[in-house]
């Protein structure tokens, strides 16, 4: 898409703004008492939802741009990975703040009884230093070990989805469909890689036998 930066800069803004709307609702939701019977519950299991939605757009972007061969999807990479990082942040501070008022011990103590929060802990530490490493100085800094950082992302789906797993109790069509949506998209960019793998070899091969006719003529 051949646009300018100020058009670029308010669609942006209205992608942010669009963002925001699942935090807005929950938060208005809650001051209003319309969460339900277990409002608690409700806002950890809604930002926890969200993250991982976030999650999964961010990692689609690449395989629309794949797909379709446009390069605009992945200007909002940046901006969907740090807006999983908000949900993910959010969903941990419910847990943490109103489930368990701030007592690290309940937390200790919580962990070897429920598998979930331990997948749940390190999907948050995996998120954390890619939201940390996500501006362009970063990038400079970190070379090109800051792409090997950011394919982290990719653990980092499996153990959300790991989490959502052993977090649910009876219904995993939730979970199935999400798990469902990142193999493909995983799908699609390990399928790309491979393609790219064969032009390679493809593109080397006549090199590699003009070589070898060289080789022999000069014997």
């Amino acid at each position: 898409m051949l646009l300018n930066k100020q058009y670029w800069a308010v669609i942006k803004l209205l992608v942010f703004a669009l963002s925001l709307l699942p935090f807005f609702e929950l938060f208005f939701a809650g001051i209003n008492d319309q969460l339900g019977a277990n409002p608690i519950e409700t806002l950890h299991f809604g930002f926890g939802d969200w993250a991982l939605r976030f999650l999964c757009i961010g990692l689609a972007l690449t395989p629309i741009k794949i797909i379709t061969g446009q390069s605009w999807p992945v200007r909002f990479r940046r901006m969907m990975g740090l807006f999983a990082f908000f949900y993910a942040s959010l969903h941990l501070l419910v847990y943490v703040v109103l489930d368990l008022s701030l007592s690290w011990t309940a937390l200790i103590d919580e962990v070897p009884k429920s598998p979930y929060i331990l997948a749940g802990l390190v999907t948050y530490l995996l998120l954390l230093p890619l939201a940390l490493t996500s501006t362009s100085s970063m990038q400079k800094r970190f070379g090109r070990y800051w792409l090997v950082l950011h394919r982290s992302v990719y653990v980092a789906a499996i153990t959300a989805l790991v989490h959502y797993f052993w977090l649910v109790k009876k219904d995993y069509t939730q979970p199935l469909i999400y798990a469902a949506v990142v193999a493909m998209l995983l799908t699609v960019r390990a399928f790309n890689i491979y393609q790219k793998q064969i032009r390679s070899v493809k593109a080397k091969s006549p090199k590699l036998g003009q070589k070898k006719t060289t080789n022999k003529i000069s014997r």
